[in-house]
């Protein structure tokens, strides 16, 4: 909005839609995403090989399931889903697209109450 009414001071003629923000991720759809990509290896409990791993390195520190880390930002999400990390394969875009990987990231980093 501010930029619509500095455009406007200025006299130039903006397209409403051009200063329209973009829609937030879905953060029920990246629940989705989660459930389908990452809930096999980093659901909480036994039996997630990405859980117990990070349980073995945080040793009590911080969460091993990822849905109950508080400190994974949309970037990092979006580095490991891309790169991978050990034996944590990478995805790629035809697996998991663009817009899943973003509200996947919105999931992940969402405030807790």
């Amino acid at each position: 909005m501010r930029l619509l009414v500095l455009a406007a001071a200025l006299g130039a003629a903006v397209p409403a839609v051009a200063l329209a923000a973009a829609p937030a991720p879905s953060v029920q759809r990246g629940h989705e995403v989660f459930d389908r990509w990452c809930a096999p290896c980093h659901a909480p409990g036994p039996g997630h090989p990405g859980t117990q791993s990070l349980e073995a390195k945080y040793k009590g520190s911080k969460p091993g399931a990822l849905e109950q880390r508080t400190d994974l930002t949309t970037e990092l999400t979006r580095f490991y889903v891309r790169t991978g990390v050990s034996i944590m394969p990478f995805f790629r875009k035809t697996e998991v697209s663009d817009a899943d990987l973003a509200a996947l990231g919105a999931y992940i980093a969402r405030p807790r109450p």
